[in-house]
């Protein structure tokens, strides 16, 4: 399934707001990244239904479901999601590791995932691939974060925002 989002015209520039493994948790920090987006995608493990309502205040939110994503509530997510920008498709899974294998031509332009809570920001195969990182607990000692996705045109740019202000402590 995919699903259309138009604002303002395909050649219109689109601010796309990009989060990943809240696990129940959404920063104020990481609301204040995201406010003023268009659109807010979600890469899996939201952890409770909240956090998508709460999102849904600042901009339309399309999610897919992580692993910890359990129960009735999570039902509604797909596991896969392809979102229509503009003229410029994303397609949205948790673990990258669980890409369907596809056709050329057919994964789309940009690639957003989550499940490692490791930010990615790179071009692979011709497609972006973005791992906004994680926006929920620090985990594995990484820094929490969330991306913002740029739209304009066939053309795409991300970058990765580092959203909490305590520092990165290494893992044991």
């Amino acid at each position: 399934m995919v699903k259309e989002f138009a604002a303002g015209g395909e050649e219109a520039a689109h601010l796309i707001g990009v989060i990943s493994d809240t696990h129940g948790l959404l920063r104020p920090e990481a609301v204040e990244a995201l406010r003023g987006v268009e659109l807010i995608v979600h890469a899996g493990d939201i952890g409770k239904p909240e956090v998508v309502e709460q999102l849904q205040e600042l901009a339309p939110v399309v999610a897919v479901r992580g692993n910890v994503d359990n129960g009735a509530w999570a039902e509604p997510f797909p596991f896969v999601q392809r979102v229509k920008i503009g003229e410029v498709s994303v397609l949205m899974i948790h673990n990258l590791k669980e890409l369907p294998l596809r056709a050329p031509g057919e994964s789309g332009r940009v690639i957003v995932y989550g499940h490692s809570h490791k930010a990615v920001n790179g071009d692979k195969d011709g497609a972006l691939y973005l791992n906004p990182g994680s926006a929920g607990k620090r985990r594995f000692g990484l820094p929490v974060t969330v991306a913002l996705l740029k739209i304009e045109g066939g053309k795409v740019a991300a970058e990765i925002v580092f959203i909490a202000s305590e520092a990165t402590k290494p893992s044991r």
